[in-house]
């Protein structure tokens, strides 16, 4: 029977509140392996407001395991797609948590990349050889903490502990299968490594997807006061998204390892501390985009092959996001999936994006003839967000220096040092496309 803790933290001291999730599991001195080293995946996909795990949780973590004897403690993440994860770490201040709090902070972009075979997939995959060393090969050894944030996923319906692991991809591979597919890989990538213990901030539950747009926060943003803790990811990914309004079978991943027996996914099998919780602060969220897109953009999706997991949601959450926080002056056409009419096409005047692999092999050559290269964008692969963003950011007339909240002078700076160090992370383009209207 898996044990899973609910915390009340509403007006409760942050160091208190951890002790306690971690006293269910019996204590961070006894969860302590013989390396005593702590390796503390958190979630930080990027430097938006509400999608990272906040850096004063992590503190809190790490002095209590710091007080009860750890060695080391690292602090690792790989962003996602067209950011690199040097710069996330400094404009979230984790950097800077780090250092004052004894800890390494690690951009596991940064690190070389071990090829691995996943259960049920072919397509090629590799993470971190970092991750593939400390948490695999010496899984015996090391304590691996997993602390993500409660929150809904326009592609995945929620992103919890199952899915916080996916930051272990190498950057480079993650579009393969990012389709119809990326359910199964989420899960595939769970067997891989499966964390000693997660702590779930569910203080805030995220409506509508992961990555919204800052002027809906107050109705994306919810207040639910409460902290997940288990030593079963699957068991605490479950009550997680039974908060958030979704059962087990209706979040796909989550129903695959419930069916590989990769945990316990029933919670009338569980003893839950806290079960109380669950009916008072239930919610009825959705991952479903808002779908407040700009009128001058025109999203035309095939009828075959547009995938909700990849190209489409994708596309439709960067575009979301961007023209309502920056603004979109340009009208501009997106194509994605297959299944497009010849009238479509040929009644297009562009400029247009074309993403993903079915969009441009049935798309590109055929705009391009009528509108010339210069007002064709193209989004090769499943999900590649570095050149999707790039062109959204080229089409709306944006500067890509201007989204990071610093002077452009240091994110340039962080850049070469990340190369210097061996990012291998897929940044989106510093200076955007011209493009021809």
């Amino acid at each position: 029977m898996a044990n899973v803790t609910l915390t009340d933290v509403r007006n409760v001291d942050i160091t208190r509140a951890v002790e306690s999730v971690f006293a269910s599991a019996g204590g961070a001195r006894a969860l302590l392996k013989s390396s005593r080293d702590v390796y503390i995946k958190v979630n930080a996909i990027d430097f938006k407001p509400n999608v990272f795990t906040d850096p004063a949780l992590v503190a809190a973590v790490v002095r209590l395991f710091k007080d009860n004897g750890a060695r080391r403690v690292f602090v690792i993440e790989n962003c996602t797609q067209g950011n690199f994860t040097r710069l996330v770490f400094d404009a979230i201040g984790m950097f800077d948590t780090c250092r004052r709090n004894g800890a390494r902070a690690v951009c596991l972009d940064e690190t070389k990349s071990t090829p691995v075979k996943l259960p049920h997939i072919d397509s090629p995959a590799a993470i971190s050889s970092f991750v593939h060393d400390r948490l695999i090969i010496r899984r015996e050894e090391n304590l691996y903490v997993n602390i993500p944030l409660l929150k809904t996923h326009s592609m995945s319906q929620v992103t919890l502990g199952v899915k916080n692991q996916f930051g272990f991809l190498d950057q480079r591979i993650r579009m393969y299968d990012h389709n119809f597919m990326l359910h199964r890989k989420i899960a595939d990538v769970y067997h891989l490594v499966q964390p000693d213990f997660t702590l779930i901030d569910a203080r805030n539950a995220m409506n509508h997807g992961h990555y919204i747009p800052s002027k809906f926060t107050s109705e994306c943003v919810i207040p639910v006061g409460l902290f997940i803790g288990s030593a079963d990811t699957l068991a605490a990914d479950v009550v997680g998204a039974r908060l958030m309004g979704y059962d087990v079978d209706r979040v796909e991943h989550l129903r695959l390892l419930k069916e590989d027996g990769a945990g316990c996914a029933d919670i009338g099998e569980m003893r839950i501390d806290g079960a109380e919780y669950l009916a008072e602060r239930a919610l009825s969220l959705t991952h479903e985009l808002k779908d407040a897109f700009p009128e001058k953009v025109k999203i035309i999706r095939g009828a075959e092959r547009c995938c909700a997991e990849g190209c489409r949601r994708n596309t439709e959450a960067a575009l979301e996001v961007f023209a309502n926080d920056m603004g979109c002056p340009h009208p501009f056409t997106i194509f994605m999936g297959r299944g497009h009419s010849p009238e479509a096409l040929d009644s297009e005047r562009g400029p247009a994006l074309v993403v993903g692999d079915c969009a441009i092999e049935e798309c590109a050559v055929r705009l391009e003839r009528r509108l010339g290269r210069g007002r064709v964008l193209t989004s090769p692969g499943c999900n590649n967000l570095a050149d999707t963003a790039g062109g959204l950011i080229s089409l709306m007339g944006l500067s890509t220096v201007k989204i990071a909240p610093m002077h452009p002078l240091r994110a340039l700076a962080l850049l070469i040092t990340a190369r210097l160090r061996g990012s291998h992370a897929r940044v989106t383009r510093i200076l955007p496309r011209k493009v021809k209207r």
